[in-house]
């Protein structure tokens, strides 16, 4: 799967996405500290152990480089950057019953706007497995040759001995 290449210079500072989730009861905001562990669990127990690591580096962050949707006081979806490396967008997630209604992107988006606060020019959407979806809602541009790119000697597992 390639890795993208985003230009967050070129995305309007528009937030009115933040508003439209929350007319459909969702609120889209950072995680506070005391959710930190909920968060973890929660991405483990619906994504993976993989996804639930880099969720974890993303609340270690200062300031905070994760979003979370959260609806009726339950996670409903997750975006991160700066958690495999620097400049570098996700994993992100939502529920099989949330999405297909803008929350996914919304967290995306929330993501990138905040890495363009921060100063960053350009974002990289690491080992994407729709390639089309970020060339649709975001303009992302495939890096060439970059599969299987900064995963490529992770370890997958332990050995026993």
């Amino acid at each position: 799967m390639p890795d993208m290449l985003i230009k967050l210079y070129d995305l309007a500072d528009d937030w009115s996405f933040i508003a439209e989730q929350k007319q459909r009861g969702i609120e889209i905001r950072k995680p506070i500290g005391p959710e930190k562990h909920l968060i973890v669990d929660w991405v483990s127990q619906h994504f993976s152990p993989r996804w639930a690591a880099e969720i974890d580096a993303a609340t270690a962050n200062t300031p905070r480089s994760c979003f979370v949707a959260a609806k009726a006081s339950a996670f409903v979806g997750f975006a991160c950057y700066d958690a495999t490396a620097l400049g570098y967008f996700g994993p992100t997630g939502v529920i099989k019953s949330e999405r297909g209604q803008g929350t996914g992107q919304s967290l995306l988006k929330a993501c990138l706007l905040d890495m363009k606060l921060k100063g960053y020019g350009y974002a990289v959407a690491g080992d994407v497995n729709d390639p089309g979806y970020y060339q649709n809602k975001v303009g992302a541009i495939e890096i060439p040759d970059s599969s299987p790119g900064i995963f490529r000697n992770r370890v997958k597992s332990v050995n026993s001995g």
